[in-house]
Formats: structure tokens, C-alpha cells, sequence
């Protein structure tokens, strides 16, 4: 059974929950944010956003491994099941998350990279006068696909360095929207299995990034609401070559899960 909210409602969600215009061609935003801005933001929205997307991890690695997630759970108040889009690729899933539109309408429909020209959440920001930080591993996906926008971009030739940079822009709290692609449990999966020393160390420690990058923002934030966002793309399973991979209109690939915090302002 495939998870009912689905991808296209992320873009809009964050849009409202920061209170500005959300994408042109977005889809209608999930509850989830409003409720959240409503019930713990001082100002009622989210002054700053931290957007951490870590490849890959599927709602059956939650289901599995739920005690392994106990430090995002404790930064957040809301776990949302989500369903990606098909094909369960990476830049087909993130051009999605952040348009908020079918991959019929952004144009990314199997494994490529084009700078996605649909209107995303990064230039919604930016016209609404928010600074913008995209940080990625160069040459991922994330460090493609959005090319070419006026926010500023932090590349990093490994996830290490990739944390690193998110926790110095953090510190210097000159943006408003942060978003952070880490890539170790998507290429550990590739390599070996899904379930594999190699993966599950690399899944533990994009658990620990965001608890690190969440902690950060949540002592150097202080002055501002915030909103904390763990979101994956997609899924995964095992193949019959025992490799992991993501490509199937099944659950296992089509399902993830997101969890949303807010931390109020003390001012």
C-alpha cells in the first residue's frame, strides 16, 4: 500500500509555513505545516528553515530500525509517511519536492539532470526576500538540478564536508532557508545492500547530521521560530543481484518518511 500524502505537497507546505507565495506551479501544501506555525511560533511562521535531505531512506528502514531514528524523533514533534513520485529516482523526487509539481510538469522523468526551469521553492523564497543557502555534494543531483538560481550555493566534495559547511552557515545565521543533501546511504546501498554494515553506518550517521545540524540551528537560531525539516526522496529494496536500488512502483521504493519540527522563538 502506497502512502497517501504525496510529494507535491511539500513545497507549498514549507512556502506557508515561512508565509510567503509558494510556487507557481506548486500543488496545495500539507496541514501539517499550518498546525505546527499555529500551535508552537511565536511570530506564527517560520522565521528560518533547515531542510535536511538525506538519500533514500525508505519508510521500511523506520518501520525496521524505528530506535535508530529516536534522535530525529526527539527534534520533532510530527513523523508525515510520504509518497514519492515515479520513477523513485533522485532528481525526478527532489524536483518534485521542491516545485511542487508531477515530474509531467517540471520535465525530469528518469535519471537525468537538467536544471529544472519550473518555478521551485528556492525562487519563491528569494522573491519574497529570503536568503537562500543550497549545500551539496559536488556534482549530486541537488548541486545540478537547481542551477543557475539567485540563492548562494556551498558545495562539498564528500557529506562530511557538506555538514561541516551547513553548520558554519548555521552559526552565521545570514539565511533564512537552508537546504543540506547528504548522499552516503543512497551510494552505500548501490555498492552493497540496503541492510549492510557498510549502509546502516551511513544511515545512522545521516540520523546523527540531523540531530547535529538541528541542535545547531536551535542554539544559533534562537532569536527566530524554526522549522526543522528531515526529508528524504524515496525508497529502496533489495535486488536479485543483492544490491539495493530504486526504480519499482512498489512500497518499499515509493514510500519514505519526513519529520517536521518547529522550535519557538526566545526573545
Amino acid at each position: 500500500m502506497l502512502n497517501s500524502i504525496k510529494l507535491t505537497c511539500f513545497a507549498a507546505g514549507i512556502a506557508q509555513a515561512m508565509g510567503i507565495e509558494p510556487p507557481i506551479e506548486a500543488e496545495l501544501p500539507m496541514e501539517v505545516f499550518s498546525h505546527l506555525t499555529a500551535r508552537y511560533a511565536v511570530s506564527g511562521k517560520a522565521e528560518k528553515v533547515l531542510i535536511y535531505n538525506p538519500d533514500a531512506i525508505a519508510f521500511w528502514l523506520y518501520q525496521k530500525y524505528t530506535q535508530r531514528f529516536l534522535p530525529v524523533m526527539e527534534r520533532t514533534q510530527m513523523t508525515i509517511p510520504m509518497q514519492a513520485m515515479f520513477p523513485p529516482k533522485t532528481p525526478v523526487c527532489f524536483a518534485t519536492m521542491y516545485t511542487g509539481a508531477e515530474p509531467i510538469v517540471h520535465g525530469i522523468r528518469s535519471y537525468t539532470k537538467p536544471i529544472v526551469k519550473t518555478d521551485s521553492l528556492f525562487d519563491a523564497a528569494v522573491r519574497a526576500g529570503k536568503k537562500v543557502a543550497l549545500i551539496a555534494v559536488e556534482g549530486s543531483s541537488m548541486s545540478i538540478i537547481f542551477g543557475g538560481k539567485k540563492i548562494d550555493y556551498f558545495f562539498g566534495k564528500d557529506d562530511a564536508a557538506v555538514e561541516q559547511i551547513a553548520l558554519d552557515i548555521i552559526k552565521k545565521g545570514e539565511h533564512d532557508l537552508v537546504s543540506v543533501y547528504h548522499m552516503d546511504y543512497d551510494e552505500a546501498i548501490h555498492a552493497t545492500t540496503p541492510e549492510s554494515n557498510l549502509a546502516l553506518k551511513a544511515l545512522n550517521q545521516h540520523i546523527q547530521s540531523f540531530a547535529t545540524l538541528a541542535d545547531c540551528a536551535a542554539k544559533y537560531w534562537v532569536k527566530n521560530d524554526v522549522l526543522v525539516c528531515f526529508a528524504p526522496d524515496h525508497g529502496l529494496h533489495q535486488t536479485i543481484e543483492s544490491v539495493g536500488d530504486h526504480f519499482a512502483d512498489i512500497p518499499v521504493d515509493m514510500n519514505m518518511v519526513h519529520f517536521y519540527g518547529l522550535y519557538p522563538a526566545s526573545r
